[in-house]
């Protein structure tokens, strides 16, 4: 299988269709990698999805809620998914403290089976989490 990674620049495109060109050349690609081998996977890290989180924010002006909202439909779309798996989506659509980063940093731990240990009291209520 093979499996392929994408960085903020891909993801910015494929969330928010700008430029419209690269946005069509970026879904044309991928799409031919996927074609090519029904078996490729092509995954978002956590560090991209925060980084696109903070640039649709902060470059073109949508909420948090949004932003969540977008990165759960381009991850739910079948073109791209997220590394760390469900744990990512529940992430994104969790109503509750801890916030967004929190609950990715924690995901990324435990993907590699490591326990996150912290001082925030809120990030402390998630699974696999220890309060120091």
């Amino acid at each position: 299988m093979s499996r392929y990674g994408i960085d903020t620049s891909v993801f910015v495109r494929l969330l928010t269709g700008d430029p419209q060109k690269e946005f069509d050349l970026t879904v044309a690609a991928l799409g031919k990698i996927l074609k090519e081998n029904s078996a490729a996977e092509i995954e978002v890290s956590n560090m991209v999805i925060a980084e696109a989180y903070f640039v649709l924010q902060h470059h073109y002006g949508v909420s948090k809620e949004e932003a969540k909202s977008a990165l759960v439909s381009v991850m739910s779309s079948g073109l791209v998914k997220p590394q760390c798996g469900n744990s990512v989506l529940e992430a994104l659509t969790a109503k509750q403290e801890p916030g967004l980063l929190d609950r990715l940093i924690a995901a990324d731990y435990s993907m590699n089976e490591r326990v996150t240990l912290t001082h925030d009291r809120k990030m402390g209520r998630l699974t696999k989490v220890r309060i120091l």
